[in-house]
């Protein structure tokens, strides 16, 4: 491969880093032609997008990054072969590789750089699935928030209903 089409590609990945909050380095070496579509089919309606890359390139592209982040124990990775998942929400690939595996041996997790940290390991898998994405955090504060709401908007309901079953008994007793 000539030097430009090398800068080119790692002008590239440095992109998609740069483009993508979170990613997944994983390994799907020896998946037959079936299983790896299978597998990218998956990714794309889970909205990951995976990209197998050369090692090297990628620790290039790494490096030439804009993110303030020491990559350093990501290198150590990288070794074999190594997919990239790139993805908006932190914790989809760590589901989809947990689901996936189920039927498939592979994909293997490496590592992930997710909500700016970085984790190594087939052992931060479990973590990395059951880590709530950003949007999920907030849907919970928002439904403690309207918690206390609700609460009073009910006592307020069976009260007015509690009162106007007085003032319907008085009524009737009137007569």
């Amino acid at each position: 491969m000539r030097r430009e089409d090398k800068n080119a590609l790692i002008d590239k990945l440095t992109e998609q880093i740069n483009q993508y909050p979170h990613f997944y380095l994983t390994d799907t070496s020896e998946l037959n032609a079936e299983v790896t579509h299978k597998l990218r089919k998956t990714c794309f309606e889970k909205k990951v997008k995976l990209v197998v890359v050369k090692n090297t390139l990628l620790k290039k592209a790494l490096e030439r990054s804009d993110k303030s982040t020491d990559f350093s124990p990501i290198f150590e990775t990288l070794k074999g072969s190594t997919s990239v998942m790139f993805t908006e929400t932190g914790n989809v690939p760590a589901k989809l590789i947990k689901d996936f595996r189920k039927a498939h041996p592979k994909p293997l997790f490496k590592a992930a750089y997710v909500e700016e940290s970085i984790y190594v390991g087939e052992s931060q898998l479990e973590v990395l699935a059951t880590l709530k994405s950003k949007n999920e955090l907030i849907a919970d504060v928002i439904a403690l928030l309207q918690s206390p709401a609700k609460n009073v908007i009910g006592s307020l309901q069976s009260g007015g209903q509690k009162l106007s079953g007085v003032i319907k008994t008085l009524s009737e007793r009137e007569k």
